[in-house]
């Protein structure tokens, strides 16, 4: 019923930028809460960045100054700028969306089917 289809990542040497982008469709009410989270092999997901329907941002604090979630809520779509790339940063990224669908009345978690990005050092 939804799809949540990331985009934009890639392999950029250190120092590099890469945007990503998540575009939400489906039978689509609203959608509160998107966010970005990255996994690493045999690591638990992170939290990168999120961002509430009316533009508060939260970001990690490994990403503060570099990174920057935008949301377009027309397009039902969340951007995910990433400057100042590090080798460390490199990780599959999954994009998140607390979503209500029509004829419903509560929300629920989906996820992207997740893109990897790779820093070079």
């Amino acid at each position: 019923q939804v799809q949540l289809v990331e985009s934009g990542g890639g392999l950029v040497q250190a120092g590099g930028s890469l945007r990503l982008s998540c575009a939400a469709s489906g039978s689509i009410f609203r959608i509160d809460d998107m966010g970005w989270y990255r996994q690493a092999p045999g690591k638990q997901r992170e939290l990168v960045a999120s961002i509430t329907s009316g533009g508060d941002t939260t970001y990690a604090d490994s990403v503060k100054g570099r990174f920057t979630i935008s949301r377009d809520n027309a397009k039902n779509t969340v951007y995910l700028q990433m400057n100042s790339l590090k080798p460390e940063d490199t990780d599959v990224y999954y994009c998140n969306a607390d979503i209500v669908l029509l004829g419903r009345q509560s929300g629920f978690d989906y996820w992207g089917q997740g893109t990897q990005v790779t820093v070079s050092s």
